[in-house]
């Protein structure tokens, strides 16, 4: 967790124990006050916020709907069902944002498996260029301890692969001359020399990183959606509840 979803467990954790406090108080002004705090610590970035909102003109989102629902419960007097709603609201807020930075960490913890560069052998010369500039075909050498930055057969020396990263395997595979290696594996034990058959961009690792980033970017989608969708909702909710409220 972030210091930031912290801070937010943290201020769950305190809504809900005064709330339960609230519920056994037997003075109804000394409730009232009881869930009026648990209501402020829970939701008082969510007020903030629709506030700011208000001063640009972006009113009708899910946060505004949130506020007015929690303050319309606490104006009929259902006071523990304001400080609950608003709690529930922050916990899903808490889930999402662990979920995204999941999702935010797997990329990055990709991109750390590619090699910046690549030893290259050309007429029996080490070469070390960038790993992008590599083309297929050529032939690379590969050491005990690095990570193999592209896809290819080794045609020379044995060794042993972790492909944890990968495969999720946690046993090493011995690997020998003919066999094929992946990029974003280990070569743990002794120095090989491959023949690439892929660029990076068309290698396995960055087939893995490019589904992954699709993956983010549907829910990207799926969030934009709800919020385009809450920009209709709200307002429909919102003016059908006054209608009831004033039309009878």
């Amino acid at each position: 967790m972030t210091d930031k979803q912290k801070f937010r467990l943290t201020k769950i954790l305190i809504s809900a124990t005064i709330c339960v406090l609230g519920v056994f108080m037997p003075l109804k002004p000394v409730k009232i006050g009881i869930f009026v705090l648990a209501y402020i610590i829970a939701g008082h970035d969510v007020i903030t916020k629709v506030f700011k909102n208000i001063a640009k003109g972006k009113v009708m989102n899910e946060k505004f709907l949130m506020t007015v629902a929690t303050l319309g419960a606490f104006i009929v007097g259902e006071y523990p069902e304001a400080a609950g709603v608003m709690i529930f609201y922050q916990v899903g807020e808490l889930f999402e944002s662990i979920a995204t930075g999941k999702s935010r960490n797997s990329i990055k913890a990709l991109l750390d498996l590619k090699p910046d560069v690549t030893t290259v052998l050309k007429d029996g010369k080490e070469t070390v260029v960038p790993t992008d500039e590599v083309a297929s075909g050529e032939i690379i050498l590969i050491k005990a301890g690095e990570r193999i930055p592209l896809d290819g057969i080794i045609i020379e020396g044995n060794t042993s692969v972790d492909t944890s990263s990968i495969t999720g395997e946690a046993l090493p595979q011995d690997k020998t001359v003919g066999d094929s290696v992946f990029s974003g594996t280990v070569n743990l034990s002794g120095a090989v020399t491959v023949k690439v058959t892929s660029i990076y961009r068309e290698g396995t690792l960055a087939k893995i990183l490019e589904l992954t980033e699709k993956s983010a970017e549907k829910k990207a989608k799926t969030e934009s959606f709800i919020t385009r969708f809450a920009r209709y909702y709200t307002p429909i909710v919102v003016y059908s509840a006054l209608a009831l409220a004033i039309i009878p």
